[in-house]
Order: C-alpha cells, then sequence, then structure tokens
C-alpha cells in the first residue's frame, strides 16, 4: 500500500486569467481555478480545447502568455525547483528512456526527486504496480498498459502533493484501471494531496472526480459536480454533456 503522510492544510493550486498565444492562435485564453487539498478535479473538453496546454504551463514546461500559477501558496517562477519537488505528472504521451531498464529509470528520477531510501521506495513502486517481472526489462520493450504503470510508479516516487494527469489510464484495460482510480482516490484522500486529472473516459470520471471544469476553445465553460452538473443543463449522463459542449459550446452555456 501506498505511504501516505498527511500534508498542513492549504490551497495546492491557484490558477488565476492563465494565458497562452502562439501568434494569433488563442490556445488558453484566461483560465480560472484552485484546487484544496484531498481533491480530485476532471479537465475535460475536447482534442484542442487547451487542456495539456494547461497542464504543460502549470508544469512550468510552457511559459505563460499571461497570468499566473501559484503551488503550495508561492509564485511558480520564483520557487520554480522547491515546488516541483511536491508535484508529479503522469501522461500517455510521456514514456520514460525506452534503453533504460524498469528499475534504473525509476532511480534515475528517485535521485532527481531526492527521494529519500530510493531503493526501498523502488521495490515498493515496483509491487505496488505490478512491475516487479520488468524491474530489469527496457522500458521501451514494454506493452503499452506497462509502459503506463510505469509513468505512474514515476509518479508516485516522491509522494507528491500536487499531481497531474493527463489520460493516465488510455493504455490499460478495464481491471486495471479500476485498481488505479481506487489507489489515486486512496492517496489523495489519506494523504490530502490535490489531483487534476484529464480524461476522455466520462465513467472514469464520474467515479473518480468529485468536480470537473469543462474547458473548450481555451476557456473554462462549466464547472460542478460530475453527477449533478448533467441534469443542470438537460442532458441525461456526463458523456452526452461532454458530446453537447464539444459540438455546440455556446448553445450548452446559453441553455440556462
Amino acid at each position: 500500500m501506498l505511504q501516505c503522510p498527511i500534508f498542513m492544510p492549504e490551497q495546492i493550486l491557484s490558477v488565476h486569467d492563465l494565458q497562452k498565444t502562439y501568434g494569433k492562435l488563442e490556445a488558453v485564453r484566461g483560465i480560472s481555478f484552485s484546487l484544496e487539498p484531498g481533491e480530485i478535479v476532471g479537465l475535460l473538453g475536447p482534442n484542442g480545447s487547451g487542456k495539456t496546454t494547461t497542464i504543460n504551463m502549470i508544469l512550468g514546461l510552457l511559459e505563460p502568455s499571461g497570468g499566473e500559477v501559484t503551488i503550495f501558496g508561492k509564485n511558480f517562477r520564483e520557487h520554480r525547483e522547491e515546488i516541483l519537488r511536491r508535484m508529479n505528472f503522469a501522461a500517455v504521451y510521456a514514456h520514460l528512456p525506452g534503453h533504460l531498464p524498469v528499475g534504473r529509470n525509476l532511480y534515475i528520477f528517485a535521485l532527481l526527486y531526492g527521494v529519500a531510501h530510493p531503493d526501498k521506495k523502488i521495490a515498493e513502486l515496483l509491487e505496488e504496480f505490478d512491475l516487479v517481472p520488468f524491474a530489469g526489462t527496457r522500458a521501451g520493450f514494454l506493452s503499452s498498459g506497462e509502459q503506463t504503470r510505469l509513468a505512474l510508479a514515476k509518479a508516485f516516487l516522491n509522494e507528491p502533493a500536487l499531481l497531474l494527469l493527463d489520460e493516465p489510464t488510455a493504455s490499460l484495460d478495464p481491471s486495471t484501471s479500476k485498481m488505479i482510480r481506487g489507489k489515486i482516490k486512496e492517496y489523495a484522500q489519506e494523504r490530502q494531496a490535490a489531483v487534476l486529472w484529464t480524461s476522455h473516459d466520462m465513467h472514469e470520471v464520474e467515479e473518480a472526480c468529485g468536480r470537473v471544469l469543462f474547458i473548450s476553445h481555451g476557456k473554462i465553460l462549466l464547472e460542478g459536480d460530475p453527477r449533478a452538473l448533467p441534469a443542470k443543463y438537460g442532458k441525461k449522463n456526463l458523456e452526452e454533456l461532454f458530446i453537447a459542449v464539444a459540438r455546440e459550446p455556446l448553445n450548452v452555456v446559453e441553455a440556462l
């Protein structure tokens, strides 16, 4: 079981008027939201809506064109190194170096994050994510599902207080996906960590997330409980609402 020491309560993430432009293209158009301790929040929207761009700005991989990201009450630009040690991410597109064995990959990242007793921690995560048989296997030879589990193991190495997940279960079978969702929910609750989660699987979002943000054309259009929000907009479930937002975002917002 993942070890879950508890952080002092504080607002984990605050995004204010975040913007990203590429020439005349406005990829993210002044979005604002926050994550509290223990929250799992879904960031939903069609491809090209600005979800991954937003996550990459929070991670510091992209420089915002405007706005501010505050993590653990501190400005990201001024406290970048300190903040990065307390956060982590996993994404379906972010594979670990394929020429390195699984165990070696995790060891290098453990050193980068300053993990105490890295061998012990890696052994726990290999067991937790069913990767023990692959410890000596080069990451590039893993199946897509095994690579996903490796990326998730990496994401828990430093026991992050902020976890960013971009389609984290996209390559997993339903049984493994359910197990991973359970681990993440348990981790967030027991450690009071915040999780920002993107997914196109609306069943997964309803099961894992306590709140969702619908983003379209770089702006947040809707926000609320994923189990209550569809009825508010005259839809029978979250998937139907997602489709409506993707096809006709303005009509959905103007429905009320």
